[in-house]
């Protein structure tokens, strides 16, 4: 093992504006800026057109895959190195509805490299705040066939057949490829999915877009992708009374777990292990960890990347945090 100190790392924010976009960001990450409308924060990006860069520290400046090229196995870990070389497989964001998200759907990793050349998607929702009333659409209330999709499209019928669900701070959604879905008015959560930007939008509320144009449909695209099944459940149950660590998800591509610190916690992590995100969802935390560099703070809003060669976490405060990591 190495004795040299990476990270941790935090990066700057990509704010991206859209039509749907709230006013919540911004006062939930503590920053001051002059964009309003501001949908997403995109917190770490290994997605090529929008890659994180460095905020602050001696890597300031450098790219997320700069760092995996400089540190490689260190930063990542052996098998994600050895995976996906040095791109970097993550993308996490902070979501901000406003107004319903147009109805979508992602294709799986065999549909998105033969038709685009990359990674398809599969997503995780945490729920971080809704207003009362608020819905996620996910999944299908009744099965349909890919002649009936079409057919609802061009009748404008679809969101009859898309299965809402309430909307709950702790809510926990996975959206695999295939599942129609959209973030209802009101919500603000945290994604994590594949390093992909790829979407199909399927219906979007009859919006236009700033320069008053109908919005974009992928019709086509999107009936190969979706998934026609009905499934009986579409929330992810876990114990939300438990303190510590509690997993949330689990996949190939990701895992995701809640983490409440009461004071302290000490995350040993076992070896080999991939990287560590933590994202800070409410109060604030000091932690170190070996072969990093100094201790350093978060608070309600920041995410951080803690690197692989780090065996060993030790947080004090109080908050509550999601990890992000590859199994």
């Amino acid at each position: 093992m190495t004795n040299i100190n990476i990270g941790p790392f935090k990066f700057a924010p990509y704010l991206k504006t859209v039509l749907w976009g709230g006013e919540n960001i911004a006062p939930f990450k503590s920053i001051s800026t002059n964009l309003h409308s501001i949908g997403e924060s995109w917190e770490i990006s290994g997605v090529e057109e929008h890659l994180s860069v460095v905020a602050e520290g001696p890597e300031q400046g450098k790219t997320i895959d700069d760092l995996v090229a400089k540190y490689g196995p260190r930063l990542v870990g052996e098998k994600v190195y050895k995976k996906f070389g040095n791109k970097f497989p993550l993308l996490v964001k902070i979501i901000d509805a406003k107004r319903d998200l147009s109805v979508q759907v992602h294709p799986d990793d065999e549909l998105a490299l033969r038709r685009h050349n990359c990674l398809g998607k599969i997503e995780m929702w945490y729920v971080i705040d809704a207003k009362p009333g608020s819905t996620i659409y996910s999944g299908l209330s009744q099965p349909l066939t890919p002649q009936e999709y079409e057919r609802r499209i061009a009748e404008k019928s679809i969101m009859d057949v898309v299965a809402r669900h309430d909307s709950h701070q702790g809510d926990v959604f996975v959206i695999p490829p295939g599942r129609v879905h959209s973030i209802g008015a009101g919500n603000l959560l945290a994604e994590i999915q594949e390093a992909s930007d790829i979407t199909y939008r399927v219906y979007d509320f009859d919006r236009r877009d700033k320069d008053g144009n109908p919005r974009q449909l992928h019709t086509a695209q999107a009936k190969e992708a979706i998934d026609y099944n009905v499934y009986d459940n579409y929330k992810i149950a876990y114990d939300r009374q438990a303190r510590g660590l509690t997993q949330l998800f689990d996949c190939p591509y990701f895992t995701v777990k809640r983490l409440i610190v009461d004071n302290s916690h000490t995350m040993t992590l076992p070896e080999p292990h991939s990287f560590v995100i933590l994202m800070c969802l409410d109060g604030q935390v000091q932690f170190t960890c070996n072969h990093c560099g100094p201790a350093a703070t978060m608070h309600r809003g920041e995410t951080v990347l803690v690197p692989a060669i780090a065996t060993r976490i030790d947080l004090e405060g109080n908050a509550t945090l999601l990890t992000v990591n590859i199994d």
